[in-house]
């Protein structure tokens, strides 16, 4: 099995890339999805944020308000870096859990991981490529404005508490340029599967 990490900037184009990838046969493992189910009622992550966030951050129901805490966290950096710490190393016990299942059931599988803050975990280097998706940091602002509502300073905020994607990029082994039309994006995305394959064909042999 062949373990991918995709990252990338915010609203640079990583969900674009896994819809792709995934259309394409790829295993797609969204660590936001996997850190969302670890927040919810009754979960340990649930209760430790709530020690460390105060009940403020709960809506009605008594489920964390994601708005309410993302409000918290990218005002200050202490704060995020103490929620990155409750919930980054429980995210990747499940990711390794079910890479372990993969492994055992398609050895030939490509297993891609989404996830936005692989390089700020320190994850990366457990996998095999890294792919990073780019696009002009206009782009990530007209897109993060769009996506989320939020006007420009909070979304420049956004940006700003994310590491530089220069940054990203010199871990990357691959890069898809989300700075096009969705059709050119496709062409890198197939050409990349292809390679992708190859590789995994190999692991699979040993």
């Amino acid at each position: 099995m062949l373990k991918v990490g995709l990252t990338g900037g915010i609203a640079s184009g990583k969900t674009t890339v896994a819809k792709m990838l995934a259309a394409r046969g790829c295993r797609i493992l969204d660590a936001d999805r996997i850190a969302h189910q670890l927040m919810a009622p009754g979960q340990p992550a649930y209760e430790e944020i709530i020690r460390a966030f105060g009940r403020g951050i709960l809506d009605a129901r008594g489920a964390i308000d994601r708005k309410r805490l993302g409000e918290i966290i990218f005002a200050d950096a202490a704060r995020r870096a103490e929620l990155n710490r409750i919930l980054h190393p429980r995210v990747i016990a499940e990711i390794e859990k079910e890479f372990a299942r993969l492994a055992a059931a398609e050895p030939e599988a490509i297993a891609v991981v989404e996830a936005a803050l692989l390089v700020e975990a320190g994850y990366h280097p457990q996998l095999d490529k890294l792919v990073v998706t780019v696009c002009s940091r206009e782009q990530q602002l007209e897109r993060l404005m769009k996506m989320t509502g939020l006007a420009r300073a909070p979304a420049e905020q956004r940006l700003a508490a994310q590491l530089p994607l220069e940054e990203k990029r010199c871990h990357a082994d691959y890069e898809i340029d989300c700075s096009g039309t969705l059709a050119g994006t496709e062409r890198q995305v197939e050409k990349l599967v292809e390679e992708l394959r190859r590789l995994a064909r190999g692991a699979a042999k040993g």
